[in-house]
């Protein structure tokens, strides 16, 4: 991409259909592992996001608390995965909280 995509280009976002929402994180991780880069690198994280969110809230009022907290819980390893610090086992939901 370094040869095509001019650095002025504020960023890149790919999309992340396709993936499960661990895939897509840890992909985004190994991006941004690769070391600096004269662009942001991100996934538009629609389904990736909503994914968990969905199976979590499973159409039932009662679990929006649930459904916030695993909300959350992915949007805070995507902000890992931005940074390259995101590793596997950060993904158990409830771990350390």
């Amino acid at each position: 991409m370094r040869q095509t995509v001019p650095a002025a280009v504020p960023g890149i976002v790919f999309l992340s259909g396709g993936q499960t929402d661990e895939q897509a994180t840890a992909r985004l991780d190994a991006l941004n592992r690769r070391g600096p880069q004269p662009w942001q690198l991100s996934f538009s994280f629609g389904r990736a996001l909503q994914g968990p969110v969905l199976r979590a809230r499973a159409g039932d009022a009662e679990n929006i608390g649930i459904a916030q907290a695993a909300l959350l819980h992915r949007a805070e390893l995507n902000s890992a995965a931005r940074g390259g610090s995101y590793h596997p086992e950060m993904d158990s939901f409830g771990l350390g909280r």
